[in-house]
């Protein structure tokens, strides 16, 4: 099967995820992606344009995923995925149905679960307005779990590629070299130098926090230009970045069967990494190659993730 469209670096294909990677284009990736990683249609109690499914079919549709998944991946590589959260209908009282799903989808296929991340999203609406702005009985939901598995263990993973910048506080314990070390209440030991290394930024922790921003961003702008709908559930590309950084090295594959925009393949190709992206609904795959514009030939706008 012929790609959508592909750059220098990858290729994206439209067409439904199951087929495809049990056919040709599973088969000449199979054991050989570093990283998938995706966000799989929410199980929303309210039905969107992409066609999310709900309740016990979508736990079973998701699980099917998981030997796919598992084939696909090299021994050392990692599958992240990214998962909203649903609330009951008529209740302000939340569901455990994202939860069991990603459940499910670690069971089918004996991942081992390496780390589990919360995205925040301070840029999130108030939501659900019932809720949150009417009876104001509930806070905003503005965050999502975000799960890291891998087939082993030990997965490929650098966290000194994702360090982030010292705080003001440490910057100055770095400058003046002393610190109080001793004991703690918590019972853990610190050494007179234990903090005063300079490892040229901090390690993050699991809660990260990027806001989803860019209502006029050039992918909006390209969708507008061709005459289609933007997709309504996009990954930031911070947090895709974060991932491909952490898990990959350049060179690497990514692969994110569930691309909708294609945040996905637009970080790898700018990270020097391949990647191959799934889509099944043409109108999405057509506004996704608004992300690499300046890198097919004939697009009309130059434009960036």
């Amino acid at each position: 099967m012929k790609p959508a469209y592909s750059t220098a670096h990858g290729a994206a294909y439209c067409g439904d995820s199951s087929e495809l990677l049990h056919s040709g284009i599973g088969r000449r990736i199979r054991g050989k992606a570093s990283l998938i990683l995706t966000s799989p249609p929410y199980p929303l109690n309210r039905q969107k344009a992409y066609g999310n499914k709900q309740g016990q079919s979508y736990l079973d549709w998701l699980a099917t995923f998981g030997p796919i998944f598992h084939e696909l991946l090299a021994e050392d590589g990692s599958l992240v995925v990214e998962l909203g959260n649903t609330w009951n209908r008529g209740q302000p009282t939340m569901s455990t149905l994202p939860l069991r799903a990603l459940m499910r989808l670690q069971e089918s296929a004996d991942f081992y679960l390496c780390q589990q991340f919360i995205w925040h999203n301070p840029a999130r609406l108030p939501s659900p307005a019932q809720w949150v702005t009417v009876e104001r009985i509930r806070l905003k939901d503005s965050h999502t779990h975000v799960w890291w598995m891998s087939p082993s263990p030990t997965p490929k993973a650098n966290n000194r590629n994702v360090l982030t910048e010292y705080s003001a506080a440490m910057k100055s314990l770095l400058k003046s070299g002393r610190y109080n070390s001793g004991a703690r209440p918590s019972e853990h030991v610190i050494s007179d130098r234990g903090f005063v290394s300079n490892n040229q930024g901090a390690i993050p922790g699991s809660v990260l926090s990027y806001a989803n921003t860019g209502a006029n961003s050039g992918y909006h702008k390209y969708c507008k230009s061709i005459g289609v709908k933007p997709h309504p559930a996009r990954m930031p590309p911070s947090l895709a970045e974060f991932f491909i950084n952490f898990l990959t090295e350049p060179g690497d594959l990514v692969v994110d069967p569930f691309a909708g925009s294609n945040t996905t393949g637009a970080t790898a190709e700018q990270l020097g990494r391949r990647w191959v992206s799934i889509e099944k609904r043409e109108d999405y795959v057509a506004g996704s190659k608004g992300r690499f514009a300046q890198l097919i030939e004939g697009e009309r706008t130059p434009t960036s993730v």
